[in-house]
């Protein structure tokens, strides 16, 4: 049987994701900045944010047991699109994902003691050409507000895309076969 792990995570979708894999967790609600630097590259950004995540949850726990952290960001021209802040922001965001390619980057990390494994998983994502109409209906639905990029490809936002090139688990939040594979390798030197 697995050993527990904490989850420094308040998204529903990584807590499926997690389940997927027969991992046991406890939930540990943590509060970190998630402001940008400037002269921080998109990948660093996520990394950083998974880091300090899974760093804040293990403070709790006291290294009792190996905490979770990850974060999923949405890329575009080089632009990390957050979650939108209102209407305007969320039609913004779709005109510029519109008919096009962009990148999603999920970034997991696992804190155990002094142990400390992180990887982060890129996937291209292609969304079809969006008219108003439809921005609009999907703004209707609610579904964006508290999405990164404006839009959940698990959700109604998944007719949307058109194709990905990666790991579409890693696109709703946390990528399976990699987080397995750290969670493995933590095991082995835990």
């Amino acid at each position: 049987m697995k050993k527990s792990i904490g989850l420094a995570s308040a998204s529903p979708r990584r807590r499926e994701l997690l389940s997927q894999l027969q991992q046991p967790f406890e939930l540990i609600k943590i509060d970190v900045d998630e402001q940008m630097s400037e002269d921080e590259s998109a990948l660093d950004y996520v990394r950083r944010l998974a880091v300090s995540k899974a760093r804040a949850g293990a403070e709790q726990v006291l290294a009792r047991l190996p905490v979770l952290g990850a974060d999923t960001i949405v890329v575009i021209d080089g632009q990390v699109l957050g979650k939108p802040h209102d209407k305007a922001h969320f039609m913004q965001m779709m005109q510029w994902l519109s008919g096009r390619q962009h990148q999603v980057h999920t970034a997991v990390a696992i804190i155990c003691g002094d142990q400390q494994l992180d990887v982060v998983v890129s996937t291209q994502v292609h969304f079809c050409v969006l008219t108003s109409a439809m921005m609009e209906a999907y703004w209707q639905t609610g579904e964006p507000v508290d999405k990164a990029g404006g839009y959940g490809i698990q959700g109604i936002g998944g007719k949307f895309v058109t194709r990905i090139e990666g790991s579409y688990s890693a696109v709703v939040g946390l990528p399976l076969y990699e987080t397995e594979q750290l969670l493995l390798q933590m095991e082995g030197i835990a």
